[in-house]
């Protein structure tokens, strides 16, 4: 036999691997068809879902301030306004001592600065704003950069269809807990008040004799007052008579009211560190839930000594400015309640970095809400409150029928909780045409003096 014919064996192995050969890719083949035919079918039916889509970048078109006066004190509110048809943001931007300042830094300069710039990246509009004008920080471009924030923080609700607190991370408690005012001219007159406002529900009260150092509880005439010395509307203050008041003011309202309520003070800063220091220890067997502002920013050398005085607890940082001025107190775990004025310190952004930093340290939140935030300052207040897990306590709110005309979707009291309107965004608008019928002033300054006409400082 030829060497070179193949065996029969060998040929019926090679005829089976071509057959098998081919019919694979046959079937690759048909299976590929089939798979780009299922393929087709498939993209002809699917719809992709919303949250899939992505959003259209979209632009600052212009910055305005909002001005009014509902309730007496100067409102600043920032509206801006987007290159979406119909979508903008509100913020709040109150410097009420200062407004007419605050007004020029927003439509002057932060208009002309953001103009332009996408609506999304706050954090980035935050920093660069925050060093736009080189020397940076201050009430003025504090204000002014607070309402830019948070209008910006409103308007990424309202794309993303969610109030802010989700973006924050979702709630950790239904609603927020709040402290309101007791006061009276005398400890009687004051426990009296407590009851009152125990009667609606409140669990926190800040108790004051005569308003912040007493200034409205005595009549006497002070020597400044007959020397001709001051402004004819300038505040007396005796620093002994309020420091001797205090703790007898605690004790009746303690003994009248009992145990079970929360009771808080303000010193307001206007004493010296070392009363303000033998005073809060005098008050211990209260059980203060917090005495706020016990020393001025010039003072904060005095808190290592306090600390070291008395078991009470304290909330400090009305005063606070610069986002740099808090951390080292907080670090050495000097106080226990922040309480930074929110727009003061420019907006949501940076109030959410000092609200992280105090959970590390044990330290909980109780933004300054006075009446001289707009209902959309405390709306982000709120929103704030609601996502943090170190969240203290926050000053009550009360609004007029004015205010209420013009800020629709006020955040809401019951029985001393605080509630925010479950709209996307910060949940406050406003009527600029109802604002426009009260008009600011520009008159709002506040003089303290001592018996000699000695300026106090706050």
């Amino acid at each position: 036999m030829n060497q070179n014919t193949p065996e029969p064996q060998q040929n019926r192995r090679d005829a089976l691997k071509m057959l098998g050969a081919g019919s694979t890719a046959g079937l690759l083949g048909l299976l590929g068809s089939t798979a780009r035919a299922e393929a087709r079918h498939t993209q002809a039916h699917y719809t992709q879902p919303a949250y899939a889509k992505g959003m259209a970048p979209v632009k600052i078109k212009s910055v305005k301030a909002i001005v009014t006066a509902p309730q007496g004190s100067n409102l600043i509110v920032v509206k801006v306004e987007t290159t979406e048809p119909g979508l903008y943001g509100l913020g709040c931007a109150t410097f009420t001592q200062r407004a007419f300042a605050v007004v020029t830094a927003i439509d002057t300069y932060l208009n002309e600065f953001c103009v332009g710039k996408d609506v999304d990246n706050i954090e980035d509009m935050w920093h660069s704003t925050y060093v736009s004008s080189y020397w940076r920080n201050g009430p003025v471009l504090n204000n002014a950069l607070s309402g830019l924030d948070e209008a910006l923080w409103d308007i990424k609700g309202k794309r993303a269809g969610m109030p802010v607190y989700q973006l924050l991370g979702g709630k950790a408690r239904f609603a927020i807990p709040c402290y309101t005012h007791a006061n009276g001219n005398t400890p009687e007159a004051v426990a009296d008040d407590v009851q009152r406002i125990m009667d609606r529900g409140f669990k926190y009260i800040r108790i004051q004799q005569g308003g912040y150092g007493a200034v409205g509880a005595t009549e006497q005439k002070p020597d400044f007052k007959s020397a001709g010395f001051g402004g004819a509307t300038d505040n007396y203050m005796n620093e002994r008579a309020y420091l001797k008041s205090v703790p007898k003011l605690f004790e009746t309202v303690r003994k009248r009211c009992g145990d079970d309520i929360e009771l808080l003070h303000d010193i307001h800063e206007r004493v010296q560190p070392m009363d303000a220091i033998n005073m809060i220890k005098a008050l211990e067997a209260y059980r203060p839930f917090f005495i706020e502002d016990p020393f001025s920013p010039e003072n904060m050398g005095w808190f290592r000594q306090l600390r070291q005085s008395t078991t009470v607890p304290i909330a400090m940082g009305e005063l606070f400015n610069n986002v740099n001025e808090f951390r080292d107190p907080m670090a050495n775990q000097w106080f226990d309640y922040i309480r930074c004025h929110v727009s003061q310190i420019g907006g949501i952004t940076p109030a959410m970095k000092v609200a992280r930093l105090g959970e590390w340290f044990n330290i909980k939140t109780a933004w300054h809400g006075p009446g001289d935030v707009s209902p959309v300052g405390h709306a982000a207040h709120a929103h704030v409150d609601l996502a943090v897990w170190n969240f203290g306590i926050q000053e009550a709110v009360s609004f007029n029928e004015k205010t209420q005309a013009i800020f629709k979707g006020c955040p809401t009291m019951k029985d001393g909780y605080m509630s925010v309107n479950e709209v996307p965004g910060l949940g406050v608008d406003i009527d600029e045409k109802e604002a426009a019928k009260y008009p600011i002033t520009s008159k709002s300054n506040w003089q303290v003096r001592k018996f000699d006409g000695t300026s106090i400082r706050p």
